[in-house]
């Protein structure tokens, strides 16, 4: 059998959804500001733009990270930006 080889959106996402939970660490703790946590969440949703194009691994992926960057979006409101 055929090794698959994942799409590049599909590493996106995957890439994003690691990244989104030490944003959120980060900022929690103050390692980060909230400006560099709000652009590297920039990443995350741009990472979602090719979320049709990742298959079923993607559209799981995808809808994990939509809920992580509402649940950072709140972060961020409430740190003032």
């Amino acid at each position: 059998m055929a090794d698959i080889i994942p799409s590049t959106a599909l590493n996106r996402l995957r890439a994003a959804a690691g990244l989104l939970p030490q944003i959120m660490a980060g900022l929690a703790d103050g390692k980060i500001t909230v400006e560099k946590a709000a652009l590297s969440a920039e990443f995350c949703l741009w990472a979602l733009d090719g979320a049709d194009q990742a298959g079923p691994e993607g559209s799981d992926c995808a809808k994990s990270l939509r809920q992580g960057l509402e649940t950072l979006s709140g972060m961020l409101e409430r740190q003032g930006n």
